[in-house]
């Protein structure tokens, strides 16, 4: 199989979808990989890196696209990047669509086989290649959280864990998923004043017992949350519906309680965001107000550690694209029924339940490769 990597082109997308070592896998596995010149410039990877380690490099993107039986990306694909895609080819990569008619419009359009990262699954029911992402963003909405509390960011002009004698911020981590868990312990590690909400009573017992004192947990209901979102300095948003479009949990009406300059970041943005009043941000303007309030709601927040991001990233995606170039895609998922949950967009039709109900498409099954 040609599998090729194009250049991100995301505002301040540095990661890339294949590292040189993943391209000396493929192609110990005899395939041939296309890496656009200069896609591997964010991780310090130059192209004599990629060729040493068997690749082609080519000058364009529209090249990788043209040649390339399967699309190896990192980000959804700009609207340039969606025109070029055919029918057929396979498009390997983060799509997040729930909230995205336009790029589900055209998917469906191109005929592509669009395999989404973020709904591949486990037999834990957990989302192997979601999860090394939500950790670094986890980790990230701390640090994105603490530098927007600075007065110079238009914060509050509070330190995270203050200082003795004064006492440290508040910080509320709605969500006690893999987002949640590793947002707390970098919000614990400062020293910051933590709550975690969850509605579920095994997550509450599961990160009571990992934090104990050092972080209090209460069950996410609405009285809860409005407390909590009331009192605090730094509100983090880790919600997660997989597939789906997030729920939107905190409403305009709750900002009017907060803090004047209190920190909003919005870390289930990639999904439509988990607070009425946010709207996807870039790493170039990554904050705006609303009522006094500092929303930051970067959609790519592990771009900006690209070379952390890309090898977590890649470690857990590579053993899936040797499956689909080894075999085939259609192959691959008969025999993996937990890759076969990433399949979004097939053949001009959406077949992933959640994103069908969150765009008003009809669910339709998956067809077999040769009706497709």
């Amino acid at each position: 199989m040609i599998i090729g990597t194009p250049r991100e082109i995301k505002n301040h997308e540095y990661r890339v979808g294949l590292t040189p070592e993943s391209v000396v896998e493929l192609v110990a596995h005899g395939h041939h990989v296309l890496v656009e010149t200069g896609a591997g410039a964010g991780i310090d990877a130059d192209d004599d890196t990629y060729v040493t380690a068997g690749a082609e490099v080519v000058e364009t993107a529209a090249e990788v696209f043209a040649r390339a039986d399967m699309v190896v990306k990192v980000k959804e694909p700009q609207a340039a990047e969606r025109a070029m895609l055919r029918p057929g080819q396979i498009l390997y990569t983060y799509l997040h669509l729930a909230p995205d008619p336009e790029q589900t419009r055209d998917l469906v359009k191109s005929g592509a086989i669009c395999i989404a990262y973020e709904t591949v699954t486990d037999a834990h029911g957990g989302l192997p290649l979601l999860k090394p992402m939500s950790q670094v963003a986890g980790r990230m909405s701390v640090q994105a959280g603490a530098t927007t509390l600075e007065k110079a960011h238009g914060g509050r002009g509070v330190l995270l864990g203050g200082v003795p004698g004064v006492a440290p911020a508040k910080v509320c981590v709605i969500g006690g998923g893999v987002v949640g868990f590793n947002a707390a312990q970098m919000a614990v590690g400062l020293g910051a004043d933590v709550t975690i909400l969850d509605r579920s009573p095994e997550v509450l017992e599961r990160l009571g017992i990992h934090f104990e004192a050092r972080a209090k947990t209460r069950f996410s209901n609405t009285a809860n949350l409005a407390a909590c979102v009331a009192e605090a300095d730094l509100v983090i948003g880790a919600v997660l519906v997989a597939g789906a479009a997030a729920p939107k949990l905190v409403t305009r009406d709750m900002l009017s309680t907060m803090k004047r300059g209190a920190v909003i970041v919005d870390v289930a943005i990639d999904q439509g965001g988990c607070f009425e009043t946010s709207h996807a941000t870039t790493h170039a303007d990554p904050t705006f107000v609303v009522d006094g309030i500092v929303h930051y709601c970067v959609a790519n927040m592990p771009g900006a550690v690209a070379r952390t991001s890309t090898y977590a990233l890649n470690n857990v995606t590579l053993p899936h694209a040797l499956r689909i170039a080894d075999l085939g895609w259609d192959a691959a998922l008969a025999a993996d029924p937990h890759l076969a949950a990433g399949l979004n967009v097939q053949s001009g039709r959406v077949v992933h339940p959640a994103v069908a109900s969150a765009l008003g498409y009809e669910n339709l099954p998956k067809k077999d490769a040769d009706a497709a």
